[in-house]
């Protein structure tokens, strides 16, 4: 049995809150596809109860982590190398960092992106034009 820290106590790790794959599937809104997927690439490791897989707060708030990285347009292996860095050196101020730097080459790409869809519709705009000129003319 393992022991989990809960306010300087600690306390069984079983006497803690888990939750089935289908719980956290239905309260996060993903597959269950998803997160056993989340699993094979090692981002999630639930605790193995026969054929049942059991997660605990870990293993949500590492869900949580992966989403929101997915929502950032984060790839997989982004996320679990900020995610992983927590736990391995340098530690939570390394992965603070770099997820700094992540944010700014996201933020860099996602800039570009908006010029590039920027000019794409002024582009539009002006084949429009150009095309109802014709239409006008042609009538």
């Amino acid at each position: 049995m393992t022991l989990r820290k809960r306010k300087g106590a600690a306390v069984p790790h079983e006497t803690a809150r888990t939750w089935t794959i289908t719980e956290l599937a239905g309260e996060y809104a993903v597959t269950l596809r998803t997160l056993r997927h989340y699993e094979e690439v090692g981002l999630l490791s639930p605790e193995r109860r026969g054929t049942a897989r059991v997660f605990h707060q870990r293993d949500r708030i590492r869900l949580e982590l992966i989403l929101r990285g997915k929502r950032l347009g984060f790839t997989l292996p982004e996320i679990a190398t900020i995610v992983n860095m927590y736990d391995e050196q340098p530690g939570e101020a390394g992965q603070l960092e770099y997820l700094l730097d992540q944010i700014e080459v996201r933020r860099a790409e996602l800039a570009q992106r908006r010029r590039d869809i920027e000019d794409t519709l002024t582009e539009l705009d002006e084949v429009e034009r150009r095309c109802r000129e014709d239409l006008s003319r042609l009538g």
